[in-house]
């Protein structure tokens, strides 16, 4: 998919009226950014963008996350074990402390 970003107002009407002109090609729109499907239309569109808006325009090709693929099991686990908590207002920090699911800075320093 391909992820436009809009920085200036003018941008983001251009990129609405895109997003209203070619609902198919447009994946999910954000406000000011949309997602438009990986395809010569959705590139065109998001390089016309660009051409009219310049510098006001960012564009990033992205891929679906593959959590399975590219996220470490005890991650994983830690975040439902976490999301399943008996407190819903205890910090991580805390839920964490004295058991095998990783801290937060272990987390902050570890790429995917």
């Amino acid at each position: 998919m391909l992820l436009v970003v809009t920085y200036s107002q003018a941008a983001r009407a251009t990129l609405r009226n895109v997003c209203r002109s070619h609902e198919t090609t447009v994946v999910r729109r954000f406000g000011r950014a949309a997602l438009f499907a990986s395809t010569e239309l959705g590139a065109f569109l998001a390089l016309r963008l660009r051409a009219k808006h310049g510098g006001d325009v960012q564009l990033s090709r992205t891929e679906p996350f593959n959590e399975f693929a590219e996220v470490a099991a005890e991650i994983r686990e830690a975040a439902t074990a976490y999301e399943a908590r008996n407190s819903p207002s205890t910090p991580y920090a805390k839920f964490a402390a004295g058991t095998d699911h990783p801290n937060t800075e272990q987390m902050r320093g570890r790429e995917l």
